[in-house]
């Protein structure tokens, strides 16, 4: 699947999106993966009450599945002015 990173996850990660092979069934799951892999993804992800995430383009929460998902983005919630 498809991930995407925006706004200050990207600058933390160092790409704005990657191709992920995971066995992960829901994204919190997922995320358990990335952090796992290296120092910027634990960072990027120490604080997921700051992020919100988007499985296949609709708005979801991490204990979403991800079974069939072609992409998942996690950003910081909006702000609006």
């Amino acid at each position: 699947m498809n991930v995407l990173y925006f706004a200050w996850v990207r600058e933390r990660i160092g790409h704005p999106m990657e191709e992920v092979e995971s066995e992960a069934e829901t994204v919190g799951d997922l995320v358990a993966e990335l952090r796992a892999r290296e120092d910027r993804y634990e960072a990027a992800f120490a604080d997921v009450s700051a992020l919100r995430v988007a499985v296949d383009q609709k708005l979801t929460d991490f204990d979403a599945p991800l079974k069939g998902a072609r992409e998942v983005a996690f950003f910081p919630p909006m702000t609006g002015g």
